[in-house]
């Protein structure tokens, strides 16, 4: 029973600690803006493409997200994902509207990144780094962490 309880008590702590430095590793703040819960999925051995999501909020004046690079992509678009009847269709955009004391969320089934021709599998538990680039607010570099397939970050839903 005792050895229940240990373990038990570990494994709470472990993934304690593992939620606070993937909290830490996600956030960044650029002047009025916050970039929050940033994340990316595990992809298999030959997949070329990618989404990222993320939240931003802005506490300034209204701004816009202008374009976004990553040295494990050839290139990062904007998209947008949307309902056409019954079909659900994506297409790039090319910029994404950051509201004056508003908030902006880049999420599975709306706006997003989209990691194109990725360079090496993305995997579990590490981490890419991505500059966005923003029309008033300039540029920064967020480091976006790798969850495994099938897990969301922060309670989104794809």
């Amino acid at each position: 029973m005792k050895s229940n309880t240990f373990v038990k008590t570990m494994l709470i702590a472990a993934i304690g600690f593992g939620m606070n430095s993937l909290a830490c590793a996600q956030n960044a703040q650029l002047g009025k803006l916050q970039i929050e819960n940033a994340y990316t999925r595990a992809t298999v051995p030959g997949q070329q493409v990618a989404a990222g999501f993320m939240k931003i909020e802005n506490k300034g004046a209204v701004d816009q997200l202008l374009s976004a690079s990553s040295p494990a992509a050839s290139e990062v678009q904007l998209h947008e994902m949307s309902m056409e009847g019954n079909v659900m269709k994506m297409r790039q955009v090319k910029d994404i509207a950051v509201p004056a004391g508003g908030v902006v969320e880049l999420k599975p089934g709306g706006l997003h990144l989209m990691f194109m021709n990725i360079k090496a599998p993305l995997t579990a538990g590490q981490t890419v780094p991505v500059k966005l680039k923003f029309a008033k607010a300039g540029e920064i570099e967020v480091k976006v962490p790798v969850n495994a397939m099938g897990q969301h970050g922060d309670g989104m839903k794809h």
